[in-house]
């Protein structure tokens, strides 16, 4: 073999102890602050003339950037194909990761320092496109995959351990690069013992598993090994042998192996490729845990930053760490509590022959001293810090997209920090402030960018206020990339967008929805459109489900623009003319139906009820649509043809209006409980009538006529027939609160009462709600409505 041969096939590094005994392959666990402590020790030791790092190579540009003062970990690598945004992947890095050590220690020390990964170009090539909610989980995937074969947990039911997290910690976590207990101290210049030591054994262990196992069944691993090969090839003729590697530990044989350049090239030779763009992004610590979906992810990133950021005497700093938090939300937890939860973790883990109290020890003293044995407060303690929210920042020097700048500067003139956190806003429509808000966060709902979802506002049911539950996600910095082929600012993009969807829509509640969705976003560039379409849809459907499932967001949005100040006149005239039609078009649809399609036209009823309410609150009784509707309502509920859920909910919505006497309503209700009504149609009648979360049950307390007659049916239902109407009847009475349904069994038991006669000699018996006022009960509770009210009282007359 000729020198330039064996010197192709030499072994491409070595860990061999020793500053001379360069290229030196540190093997790390992606994640740990172990590993990163034994880096920083090693390259301290080693003086490397460059540091390369497992990463994709169009990463370099962007490392000084890792110096700025405003980088603050976690933060990551985003990687996104340029023409599919989609197809991206993070490379995450925590102030504990061993990459990210390294990366420093080059910076501040003015050394060379590179990523030597498969590009990014060809990883994302070779990934598949995904569509649908699966885009965003893929994004979340590191480069980096975990072997099929997890080699910390080999190595730990080598060692005798039951759990890797435990062994990992024993034999790398708590212990110095000199192999003693240091609890978490960062190593000085000049640390006693061999830095390297720890890499040649970790190196040893990692050929023997891949001799065992093979490549771990991941086929991509053997052509990033290959290219890692090539690039430390390339280091070493520029920079001589003096050069460290830091990467996954499972790669360390693959990298000194014995391999020529040209087996190399051949493996990379016809990968695909596409066009990327790189930057920084912000990250978390709960997107840094395997129960994320993570595949490089740890169980405990709080906990582990702690191990990596504590000078000295961990536990005691961990313990005052949980105790501020518990003290924070009201629990009781003294000094004397944290002595002794410091002295039961030291306890348990001598016991359990440990070097060092670990996650384990911490937390059993935690449950038993702080958390009085309960689970409870002890999930708080895993959410918020041994998981953890920190979120990190990157400077505005970064890269990033146009959409994301004007985002950026959005989020900082409404002073709406991005939090990692869910916290709730609310906001009120009437301060230009929070309109501001408000409009944003719709804007970016259009866009597919969840920073926040609207929730059921607290205190208000008035349209100028809105509450929002938020979260920042690291992912959305791909949705906004995603989002940023529709336009360069947030509105300009929302606008094209909805646009877009407007004249792709086909079912007429989608423009509906989309037309409610431009009203709260205002977009008033994309409304015409919007209005186009809807109008379209409209003249063109003649289905009365449709209209009535469109109907209510058309009121919703004129609502909406009211408290808006929006134009919204072409829209009612749209919801007028849905709502004229279904009134035509709605008797004829709600015959012939099987139970299911009752249901659901029922629901309908009521939505369109709801909606005409709004769109004609000033209408006089019995004229112009809400008369129409009056009149429609009427016919349901005396059409024998008409699916009884219906015919009962018809009944009731007039009787709550004042449309129907109480009179009307009884007599109707008899007919519909007459024995000649099959017992199921019955049933349905009073469904609808009572059912749900309308109020019914009250009404039945209230009003004993109409509760007698329910009392009758139900006792002359025949016996074969009672167990076909037993199920409806149960959702029926189900559905009312406790209180109300113990109230209506206490008045079934004592049965009806004579009219004009008292119910225990306090309270006389109507029929129905009374033919006036009883001025003695209104006198009884007119004290406390004044109070209520804050009114003062009325004055007592002096007795003459």
């Amino acid at each position: 073999m000729s020198g330039a041969a064996e010197a192709a096939a030499a072994p491409q590094g070595r860990t061999a102890t020793g500053p001379a005994a360069g290229p030196w392959l540190l093997g790390v666990r992606h994640h740990g602050p172990g590993s990163a402590r034994a880096v920083l020790a090693a390259l301290r030791a080693a003086r490397p003339a460059a540091v390369l790092i497992e990463g994709p190579p169009e990463g370099d540009a962007l490392l000084p950037l890792a110096a700025d003062p405003h980088m603050r970990p976690p933060v990551a690598l985003l990687a996104h194909a340029v023409d599919d945004p989609g197809r991206a992947s993070f490379w995450p890095m925590a102030a504990f990761s061993p990459e990210w050590v390294a990366i420093r220690w080059a910076l501040d020390h003015d050394v060379p320092v590179r990523f030597v990964d498969l590009p990014a170009a060809h990883s994302l090539a070779l990934k598949e496109p995904v569509e649908g909610p699966e885009r965003a989980e893929e994004a979340e995937e590191e480069e980096e995959v975990t072997p099929v074969v997890d080699p910390i947990r080999v190595l730990a039911e080598t060692a005798g351990y039951d759990d890797p997290e435990r062994w990992w910690e024993d034999v790398v976590e708590h212990r110095s690069p000199s192999g003693e207990t240091d609890g978490g101290a960062t190593p000085s210049e000049g640390a006693p013992g061999d830095a390297l030591a720890p890499f040649d054994a970790l190196a040893e262990a990692m050929g023997a598993l891949r001799e065992a196992y093979g490549d771990g069944g991941q086929p991509r691993d053997a052509v990033r090994e290959a290219y890692m090969r090539i690039q430390l090839r390339t280091a070493r003729k520029e920079f001589g042998d003096g050069v460290a590697v830091v990467c996954g530990a499972w790669h360390v044989p693959a990298l000194a192996a014995r391999t020529t350049l040209a087996a190399d090239r051949a493996l990379l030779k016809g990968l695909p490729k596409v066009k990327t763009d790189l930057t920084w992004v912000p990250w978390t610590h709960r997107r840094l845990a395997r129960r994320s979906g993570y595949g490089a992810g740890i169980d405990s990133p709080g906990w582990y930053g702690h191990l990596f950021e504590a000078a000295d005497r961990p536990i005691e700093r961990w313990m005052t760490k949980v105790a501020g938090l518990l003290r924070g939300e009201d629990r009781f937890v003294s000094t004397a509590h944290v002595i002794e939860a410091v002295r039961l973790a030291e306890t348990l883990a001598a016991l359990r022959g440990r070097p060092l109290a670990g996650l384990g020890e911490t937390t059993d003293a935690v449950r038993a001293v702080m958390c009085e044995g309960s689970d409870v407060p002890l999930g708080l303690v895993r959410d918020r810090l041994i998981v953890g929210e920190s979120l990190g920042e990157v400077p505005d020097t970064a890269p990033a997209v146009p959409l994301q700048r004007d985002l950026t500067r959005s989020q900082r003139t409404l002073r709406l920090k991005p939090e990692a956190s869910e916290r709730e806003l609310d906001l009120d429509l009437r301060k230009e402030t929070d309109a501001a808000r408000s409009r944003l966060l719709h804007r970016l709902r259009l866009l597919d960018v969840g920073w926040g979802d609207p929730v059921a506002g607290r205190g208000s049911t008035g349209t100028f206020r809105e509450s929002w539950r938020l979260r920042w996600e690291p992912e959305l910095h791909v949705r906004v990339a995603e989002a940023g082929v529709w336009g360069t600012t947030v509105l300009t993009a929302a606008t094209a967008k909805a646009a877009s969807q407007a004249v792709a829509a086909t079912a007429l509640a989608d423009v509906t929805a989309l037309a409610e969705h431009c009203l709260l976003a205002e977009l008033p560039d994309a409304l015409p459109v919007v209005m186009k379409a809807l109008a379209d849809r409209a003249a063109l459907d003649s289905d009365v489900g449709h209209l009535a499932d469109a109907l209510p967001a058309l009121a919703r949005s004129l609502r909406y623009g009211d408290v808006r100040s929006t134009d919204t006149a072409a829209l009612a005239e749209v919801a007028a003319g849905l709502a004229e039609r279904i009134c035509v078009g709605l008797p004829p649809a709600c015959t012939g139906l099987d139970p299911d399609g009752a249901e659901a036209l029922r629901g309908q009823v009521e939505a369109v009820h709801g909606a005409i309410g709004l769109l004609d609150t000033g209408a006089e009784p019995g004229t112009g649509l809400r008369g129409r509707w009056d009149a429609v309502l009427h016919k349901l509920a005396a059409r024998d043809a008409v699916a009884g859920i219906i015919r009962g909910r018809a009944t009731r919505l007039l009787l709550d209006e004042g449309r129907l006497a109480e009179d009307e309503a009884a007599r109707l209700m008899g007919l519909a409980l007459s024995p000649g009504t099959p017992p199921a149609d019955a049933a349905a009648w009073i469904e609808g009538f009572v059912g749900g979360a309308s109020g019914g049950g009250m009404l039945l307390v209230h009003d004993e006529r109409l509760l007698g007659l329910v009392d009758a049916w139900l006792t002359g239902v025949p016996a074969n027939q009672f167990t076909d109407v037993l199920p409806l009847l149960r959702r029926t009475f189900s559905a009312y609160e406790p209180g109300v349904r113990r109230t209506l069994g206490e008045l079934v038991r004592r049965g009806p009462v004579p009219e004009g006669a008292r119910r225990d000699d306090a309270t006389p018996a109507t029929g129905g709600f009374g033919p006036g006022l009883d001025p003695a009960r209104a006198d009884a509770v007119e004290p406390v409505l004044r109070l209520l009210l804050g009114r003062p009282p009325e004055p007592v007359e002096a007795a003459v």
